[in-house]
């Protein structure tokens, strides 16, 4: 996982190292994620799942330099595409440096939880911090001092656990003191300027994503993926094709809507974004083809980059 993109500095006391989100879905490691980065790195829905890939985010300032890596939510796999999502969520609990278990301290812990420190945490070699998310939300200290309770008795040591809100901000720089205390001692791996590793074709990708599964509700977006055909910038606009897979022949109808008017959104909500990010002019051109049952075949999920071979 190491990137090899080494800068020099001076500052012998200086931290630097890696730490992976890890929660089961719809928690909020992206949202935290893009918080603290100080601009959207990862997609956001309320869709459970939302993340399919790792994504790096990284934080510098004068005393160090933390590259996030968040991971897909953690849940048992039912086919080819949970069994990646796994191994993406697990190989970043295996290279990092700092753990942090990500929960929802408006509910209890549950049986994803659960699952998560017998089958990624229990074994872990790594300083771990628990991390209750939506601080915001809960009001009643009771409750919430008995949810907290609930994550803490999931291990069998003390950890330490720290209430933030990833929707406010609230508490997330003493989230990042406490990380930097458990960094290694480092140079910079990368220049103050960078925030994310991801390519543009990456992001263009993840953002149409986004606005199908925002569009569309919960009528597809666990069988839904974008393909970026084709990039290429001319005459200072960058020109995208890309190619929106579906696994079945109804989705298609309702990825295109009526006289393609669903489609046309999903392209102008798309297009407004990237243009944002780039700070420029964009034409986005959208295909929709069926591909049955994709989450299942290998060598769709090859194709789409949900593959490590």
């Amino acid at each position: 996982m190491k990137d090899n993109i080494l800068t020099k500095n001076d500052n012998i006391s200086y931290k630097c190292g890696y730490v992976c989100l890890i929660a089961r879905p719809n928690v909020g490691k992206s949202t935290l994620l893009n918080h603290i980065t100080g601009q959207k790195i990862a997609i956001t829905t309320s869709t459970a799942q939302t993340t399919r890939k790792q994504i790096k985010g990284i934080y510098t300032d004068e005393a160090a330099q933390i590259i996030f890596v968040d991971t897909p939510g953690v849940h048992k796999p039912i086919n080819n595409l949970g069994e990646y999502l796994g191994e993406q969520s697990k190989s970043a609990v295996d290279d990092v440096d700092i753990i942090l278990f990500l929960v929802d301290i408006t509910t209890p812990s549950g049986k994803g939880d659960l699952w998560i420190v017998q089958n990624y945490l229990k074994d872990a070699k790594k300083p771990i911090i628990i991390v209750g998310n939506k601080a915001d939300l809960i009001k009643d200290k009771i409750k919430e001092e008995a949810n907290i309770c609930t994550y803490k008795t999931l291990f069998d040591k003390n950890l330490p656990f720290i209430k933030v809100s990833a929707k406010t901000g609230k508490n997330t720089n003493k989230l990042l003191e406490a990380i930097k205390e458990n960094l290694p001692t480092g140079i910079k791996l990368y220049p103050d300027d960078v925030i994310t590793d991801q390519n543009m074709r990456m992001i263009a990708s993840e953002v149409i994503r986004e606005k199908i599964i925002l569009n569309t509700k919960d009528e597809i977006p666990h069988s839904v993926a974008v393909l970026i055909d084709d990039y290429k910038t001319e005459n200072n606009i960058d020109k995208i094709k890309a190619t929106i897979f579906v696994s079945a022949d109804s989705q298609k109808g309702i990825v295109i809507g009526k006289n393609g008017s669903m489609l046309k959104k999903i392209g102008t909500d798309a297009r407004i974004e990237l243009e944002e990010i780039i700070e420029g002019k964009v034409f986005l051109e959208l295909f929709v083809k069926v591909k049955k049952n994709w989450q299942k075949d290998k060598t769709a999920l090859k194709m789409l980059g949900y593959s490590d071979v």
